[in-house]
């Protein structure tokens, strides 16, 4: 055989270490998922509050969206402007995570029209390894961002990004404003989607303006209808990247959960196999040192005429 006993013997040990390892991505990773889909779970009443609120400001007044300015142009939408935000993940062991959301958004671009000569489009990367692949892909890289390591990182990221976003809208008013990212499903699966941030749009509009109010009390907006519906604007922006974010975390960390199995599968299938191939040479082993023993036993019985013991 070309492996040792002491080859098969340190195998093992890193194979056991590796387990242990992966063991514990798998906890941390199970872990986090919790955390994201809470995360996710606990914007629900405060996005309804926001749209309360847009809802309230649109039926109280007659507001033209185009009248808030950049965040909402859509009198001036010029199609030739496209910037695209995808989040991805900055580390590995996630299997197909980047690879899904970078390919969607690849084919995604191209169904719209996004990657034509007339068109200037922008792309903004969250993680490195997705950063990679699209610039591999041959598109106009502009910015990228850190993932978030933790929930209480995120609102930081996505603040950044609104920063960002509304110096870049403000030499570009009517640009369209996609943001990409994957989606937890039922189990350890997600799906990449994608969505609309800019501009608002009439149906938008139309669509807030049929929630009905939730108490017989109607609200009353004080101060500047613009100002307050500049504010809600935002955060309704605000909540969109926070869940984009957040549900891309969830599913970093189910694709990785997925690849930690299948390795601890792997892993465990691997030990099995060095198990029994340092068992078998044990036992040859131990076969030849029997086969010595005999031989000479019988060499002593044909020499002296009786067994060693006897003699």
């Amino acid at each position: 055989m070309s492996n040792t006993a002491a080859n098969l013997h340190h195998k093992i040990d890193s194979a056991s270490d590796l387990k242990g390892v992966v063991r514990t991505m798998k906890a941390l990773a199970a872990s986090s998922i919790s955390q994201y889909e809470k995360s996710v779970s606990s914007l629900s009443d405060y996005y309804r509050t926001v749209e309360l609120g847009l809802s309230a400001t649109i039926q109280a007044v007659d507001v033209n969206l185009a009248a808030v300015g950049a965040l909402s142009n859509t009198d001036k939408q010029d199609d030739n402007i496209v910037s695209v935000i995808v989040f991805g993940s900055d580390q590995g062991l996630v299997g197909q995570f980047n690879e899904d959301i970078a390919d969607f958004a690849i084919k995604t671009l191209t169904d719209l029209g996004a990657q034509s000569q007339s068109t200037q489009l922008q792309v903004w990367a969250v993680g490195e390894r997705v950063y990679s692949r699209l610039a591999d892909a041959g598109l106009s890289m502009e910015k990228s961002f850190t993932v978030p390591t933790s929930i209480n990182e995120i609102t930081a990221l996505v603040g950044q990004i609104q920063i960002d976003s509304e110096t870049h809208l403000t030499n570009a008013s009517a640009a369209r404003v996609y943001v990409f990212y994957n989606q937890m499903q039922s189990g350890a699966q997600y799906q990449p989607i994608s969505q609309r941030l800019l501009p608002l749009d009439q149906k938008w509009q139309r669509e807030l303006a049929q929630i009905p109010w939730p108490t017989k009390r109607l609200p009353e907006i004080l101060g500047s209808n613009d100002m307050t519906l500049r504010a809600l604007i935002r955060e309704y922006i605000f909540i969109s990247l926070y869940r984009a974010c957040a549900e891309s975390l969830a599913s970093e960390n189910a694709s990785r959960l997925a690849a930690m199995q299948r390795a601890e599968k792997n892993i465990a299938e691997l030990l099995d196999n060095l198990g029994k191939e340092f068992h078998e040479l044990r036992q040859s082993a131990i076969d030849a040192e029997l086969s010595d023993v005999l031989a000479g036993y019988e060499l002593l019985n044909t020499i002296y005429g009786l067994s060693p013991i006897a003699r």
